[in-house]
């Protein structure tokens, strides 16, 4: 739940669906996992945290931006950067895996090195068990809205993007493999580079796939699988 449409939108917080529907999966023994930028998942961690006795459960925050003031401009009406970690910390706190995505990262934007570490830095400290960096995705009717975005704030920005993006929805596969090669170092230097993206907590209290659940360390991902479109990461989930 989650790579579709956020299941703990703003609304969440008057209908309160998501509590029966963690009951119902648990329930049911299907495991399921929940990638959200909503807050309001904080609520429902008891629930969370019984489903996970139940069934493999995965647990991802995104966070895009560390940014609060370009956070604000290109997010209207999400949560902080800073609430978002504190989300991470509360999930950590309760026992529970929480991985990152750490996406959309934008191209001349949020790329450099010194943010991406800033932002991994935040993210370890706030407790996350894994990672996964991906760069912007434009698919129909997002890139329109985003290129009004970015001539209205960064017009200088304008042609490049529309280089990177000639191909479609996908960045540029040159601009994916230089992400993924400036993100490989930073991953070790915060402790980041033995997992990625959505780890499930089992019945047995074992992150899903990890050493004491398979007998072996599990290997570091390749460095371009971070930087690898959407579709290539719901394996993750």
């Amino acid at each position: 739940m989650g790579t579709n449409t956020d299941p703990y939108q703003r609304a969440e917080g008057r209908y309160r669906l998501m509590p029966e529907i963690i009951r119902v999966l648990a329930g049911s023994g299907t495991p399921f996992s929940v990638l959200t930028k909503g807050t309001v998942l904080g609520r429902d961690l008891p629930d969370l945290a019984a489903a996970a006795r139940e069934v493999p459960v995965g647990l991802g925050v995104s966070l895009a931006l560390a940014d609060r003031e370009l956070q604000a401009r290109l997010e209207p009406g999400t949560p902080s950067p800073k609430a978002r970690l504190d989300l991470v910390r509360r999930i950590a706190d309760a026992g529970l895996d929480c991985g990152v995505m750490v996406a959309p990262v934008l191209p001349l934007l949020t790329d450099s090195a010194e943010a991406l570490d800033a932002v991994l830095a935040r993210v370890r400290a706030a407790g996350a068990s894994g990672v996964s960096v991906l760069a912007l995705h434009l698919r129909p009717g997002t890139k329109e809205w985003f290129m009004g975005w970015l001539a209205r704030e960064y017009p200088a920005l304008v042609p490049a993007y529309e280089r990177l993006y000639r191909r479609g929805a996908y960045v540029d596969p040159d601009y994916r493999r230089a992400l993924a090669e400036r993100v490989g170092p930073l991953l070790p230097r915060r402790g980041l580079d033995r997992s990625s993206g959505v780890r499930r907590t089992g019945g047995d209290g074992f992150p899903h796939g990890s050493a004491e659940e398979t007998g072996r360390a599990r290997a570091a991902p390749p460095a371009e699988q971070l930087a690898a479109p959407v579709a290539e990461q719901l394996t993750l989930l």
